[in-house]
């Protein structure tokens, strides 16, 4: 952690920007930054196979003006609920357009998204699959279905292992490749397959293993089914930065490889397969910044507290159960000198003096740090603070209904210039009982039964 700006660093412009923002707008907000969504789209397009389709998952953030951004660079919705489903609708995607996944789908949401023109979803099992036909077959329509495959994988020792090993997600072909007979389903197409063996992967030889794993076992699935596949979704795992500096890793080593790959193990994939790949943090994660407020410095047994005016209810909540790195917030560079610093004061030899430093948010748990005690420059109360590369992951990932505070204000940006301000709002909303089936009459055991209404008992947010 720093806290202290180099006497020497001018200010810079988005630094200034952020301050004028939080003048504006209040403090703590997010600010996105819309054109470097874009450059992220292109650099991610120019490192995969010609032709390919870029998903963007909504669940990194479904930010409207975010998602709309990545739909006029050509990116298409990977979604896992109906709530992400009504923000790519809100950003001007048709529906038809989506990928719907995720494990546990309810005949309930599955409805909803069909009645709304989903018509792409990737399942995880054969019940899966079932689920998805019966919801189709009450509708009159039929889904274009994904196995999603977890493989054997290269073992590349990078990322997040999501499949591979066992896990809630895909198909387990362990034992065995699966009959197509029972992948057969009414209301269903198999339309191809999904692969998503890992995330975040910083390395590229080691993601380019992964894919070229997963391309394996799709030719070996399309040979035992002796059935061609229509699409081959071979995920994402692409890297960025998270709630600390730096940049996004540049992947232009794929390309050749993969294209070379698919060549080999599914001649003729260029006339014939619809390629996709899927991405979230590496499209938006370092358009976003959390720009906070020190509110207070206190001393307890020998460790100086900042008490920040944001915690991880807008930011990493999972942090609270060990489950993210400690974060790093930096001090805006908006003076060419320290303000704080004495005219009359010799210069240090060896800078301003530190302490044990610990940031901590404002709400009432222990659980509630930002990043632990380190020696570092003790902040001023009044301070503003940033955390970098937080597009991703950021808000919608806390703990915003923790303790009834505000979410964040959530700015988004181009060149310099404010595209939209909203905040996200918890609502309630009255129940109504659910039209529970009747035994004995004869639509009782469909397994879409339910009432038209049924949505509204989902927790919802809104925008103002």
């Amino acid at each position: 952690m720093r806290t202290d700006p180099p006497t020497t660093t001018p200010p810079r412009a988005e630094d200034l920007l952020a301050a004028e923002l939080a003048l504006r707008y209040g403090s703590p907000l997010y600010v996105y930054d819309l054109t470097r969504v874009e450059r992220a789209a292109a650099d991610l397009r120019a490192a995969l196979p010609e032709r390919s389709h870029l998903y963007y998952s909504l669940k990194a953030n479904p930010h409207p003006e975010l998602v709309r951004t990545l739909r006029l660079a050509g990116c298409r919705p990977e979604i896992c609920s109906t709530g992400e489903l009504a923000a790519a609708l809100t950003a001007g995607f048709d529906a038809v357009d989506c990928l719907y996944g995720g494990p546990g789908k309810t005949a309930a949401e599955l409805g909803e998204a069909l009645a709304a023109g989903v018509r792409t979803f990737s399942v995880e099992s054969p019940a899966d699959l079932r689920r998805v036909g019966a919801a189709a077959r009450a509708r009159g329509v039929t889904a274009r279905c994904l196995l999603r495959v977890n493989g054997a994988g290269a073992g590349a020792g990078v990322g997040l292992r999501m499949t591979g090993g066992a896990s809630q997600f895909g198909h387990d072909i362990a034992d065995g490749l699966p009959d197509i007979a029972e992948l057969d389903v009414p209301g269903t197409e198999l339309w191809g397959l999904h692969f998503f063996p890992l995330t975040n992967a910083v390395d590229p030889q080691g993601l380019l293993a992964e894919a070229v794993a997963s391309i394996r076992t799709a030719a070996a699935l399309e040979a035992h089914w002796g059935r061609p596949l229509r699409m081959l979704d071979l995920g994402g795992g692409f890297a960025c930065p998270y709630a600390a500096p730096g940049e996004r890793p540049l992947y232009d080593v794929l390309r050749a490889p993969l294209e070379a790959a698919l060549d080999e193990h599914l001649p003729g994939w260029r006339g014939r397969l619809e390629l996709a790949f899927e991405s979230g943090r590496y499209l938006v994660g370092d358009s976003g910044r959390l720009v906070c407020t020190v509110t207070e410095v206190k001393e307890s047994r020998g460790t100086t507290y900042g008490v920040l005016d944001s915690g991880i209810n807008h930011l990493g909540g999972l942090s609270g159960v060990g489950r993210l790195p400690s974060l790093r917030a930096e001090p805006l560079h908006l003076t060419d000198a320290d303000p704080d610093a004495d005219p009359d004061a010799e210069p240090a030899a060896s800078g301003p003096a530190t302490r044990r430093v610990a940031l901590v948010g404002p709400l009432c748990t222990p659980a509630d740090v930002i990043s632990r005690a380190t020696e570092a420059v003790v902040p001023r109360p009044g301070a503003l603070l940033a955390v970098p590369n937080v597009g991703a992951y950021g808000a919608t990932a806390s703990l915003l209904g923790f303790l009834g505070r505000p979410a964040p204000a959530e700015i988004t940006v181009r060149d310099g210039r404010v595209v939209s301000a909203d905040r996200l709002a918890l609502t309630r909303r009255p129940l109504t009982e659910l039209d529970r089936p009747d035994p004995d009459r004869p639509d009782h055991h469909r397994p879409d039964h339910h009432h038209d209404d049924r949505r509204d008992l989902v927790g919802r947010t809104t925008r103002s």
